[in-house]
């Protein structure tokens, strides 16, 4: 057992090798004896010493960040509703084998939970697998619906890019058997009124199709059986040139050099309806009957997405591959092309910011008759969104309001804390956003200052005077106007002031 002069000594033993920069592993041991000492000692000394930090890929919002999500998540919620969608939700866990087998290589990514009794139970990875479970349990063939909740990936995050391993995702799916393309030409014309209504600058909705995918694989060569995993080697197109990407296939992955070149001559194609066009034509492709599928269905997504007037920012793109396993159909991401920001030199390096596509097996997979419900989805990357307009804010230095306080109730003398408490009562009964400053006899000066920090654009203001007459003086904090107003009309005089135009 270490007494007091030992961890005197000992301490004063690692201040000497940090004083001499000692090596710095003989410096950790020595430290870790000293803690190892201290923790025997008891009492104070012993006392665990916090470490104040969140856990690795997490982070806190502070009511400024917070804020400014409001904004983001309201712009999708209205765009959600404007199109018709109800709203769920599921358990932030789900069983360990409604999980498994659905995201193909990524599965390594899943938050496993310990064994809590009886349940192997997983954290949810997606909100789309939760989703297919959810329509299999309780028998539902068509649903127009959005979620927005966290998810959890076991990630290694570069955060800075607004990657974590707790986020936000917001989902918008259609479920239900329809006519071809017409739930995925919405899904795109959303993701489209979304990224222009948050102004984010310059975007391109790149678009796919699992069965062109599949067909452009076979006739290139790639036996079926590697069909996912040269899949997911494509999806890395965006983020590696094609010389990696062909050497992971064929040196990782076995595929032989021949094949990779023909993908090779595919995925680096991109364009519009005049693409579709032509390989439609092409000798290989129009052979194989689910690239011919794909491609048709293609042709009539682009007839109504120059119908919805959004073809200029929408490509069809072969090198889009999308590595879930669960797509059948369409596959569509969007991208944020340069950063048009005049306050930062550094453009913010942020890729994807939604995807999405058709998913028409996952439910049956769930179903115990293996019973089909098609959907088509698209998920918002929120995190990411999120980091484009904080920084943005954080540019311009514009001033954020974390509250929407709409007046404080202020006295000018003294002995009037019960007339205050009166009048806010009153206006928090009329459903005002009201403040009053926690004290007997505020000064008037710290009371306006309040309003001036906070960004409150009013100040009802009672006075002896005031009372005697039956008025409240309404300030206006920005112009230092002041009008006298009939206590009976002040929640209306109020409300004038602070609507929304």
């Amino acid at each position: 057992m270490a007494d007091e002069s030992a961890v005197r000594a000992q301490a004063e033993a690692v201040r000497r090798l940090k004083q001499d920069k000692a090596d710095p592993d003989e410096i950790a041991k020595e430290v870790a004896k000293l803690l190892e000492m201290k923790a025997q000692l008891g009492g104070d000394e012993g006392k665990h010493k916090f470490v104040l930090k969140t856990p690795k890929g997490t982070r806190d919002y502070s009511p400024k960040q917070m804020a400014i999500r409001e904004r983001v998540f309201n712009a999708i919620i209205t765009c959600f509703k404007r199109h018709g969608a109800e709203v769920i939700d599921t358990p932030v866990f789900e069983l360990k084998e409604t999980l498994t087998g659905k995201y193909g290589e990524d599965s390594k990514l899943i938050y496993d939970l310990k064994d809590q009794g009886g349940e192997l139970l997983s954290l949810r990875y997606d909100l789309t697998v939760p989703f297919a479970r959810y329509l299999a349990m309780n028998k539902i063939t068509n649903i127009k619906r959005y979620h927005i909740a966290k998810v959890y990936r076991r990630d290694n995050p570069a955060m800075t890019r607004g990657r974590y391993r707790e986020f936000y995702q917001c989902d918008f799916d259609i479920a239900g058997q329809f006519d071809p393309m017409i739930p995925d030409a919405e899904c795109l014309k959303i993701v489209h009124e979304i990224l222009s209504d948050l102004q984010l600058g310059d975007f391109l909705i790149k678009v796919n199709d699992r069965r062109i995918l599949d067909g452009m694989f076979a006739v290139c060569g790639v036996p079926d059986s590697k069909f996912r995993t040269i899949c997911s080697s494509v999806d890395k197109l965006d983020k590696m040139p094609w010389e990696e990407v062909k050497s992971e296939m064929v040196g990782e992955k076995g595929l032989s050099p021949e094949a990779a070149d023909h993908i090779g001559e595919y995925v680096q194609l991109h364009g519009g309806l005049d693409l579709i066009e032509r390989l439609l034509q092409d000798p290989k492709l129009s052979q194989n009957k689910l690239a011919k599928e794909g491609l048709g269905d293609m042709k009539l997504l682009f007839e109504y997405l120059t119908l919805f007037g959004i073809t200029g920012q929408i490509s069809f793109d072969l090198s889009l591959a999308r590595g879930l396993d669960y797509y059948t159909g369409v596959i569509f991401e969007a991208v944020l092309l340069q950063q048009e920001n005049d306050h930062v030199e550094e453009p913010v390096s942020v890729g994807s910011v939604a995807g999405g596509g058709r998913y028409d097996g996952l439910v049956g997979m769930f179903d115990p008759k293996g019973r089909k419900v098609p959907c088509v989805g698209v998920s918002i990357g929120i995190e990411r969104i999120f980091s484009i307009l904080e920084q943005r804010v954080e540019a311009s230095e514009e001033k954020i309001r974390t509250t929407e306080t709409q007046v404080l109730v202020a006295s000018a003398q003294k002995k009037l804390l019960e007339e205050r408490l009166k009048l806010i009562s009153e206006l928090w009964n009329a459903g005002i956003k009201a403040e009053v400053l926690y004290k007997k006899n505020p000064k008037l000066l710290n009371q306006l200052q309040y309003c001036e920090d906070t960004g409150i654009p009013l100040v009802a203001i009672v006075g002896e005077q005031e009372l005697k007459d039956g008025v409240v003086k309404l300030r206006v904090v920005a112009t230092r106007e002041e009008v006298n107003v009939r206590r009976e009309n002040l929640v209306e005089e109020i409300r004038m002031r602070t609507s929304q135009p």
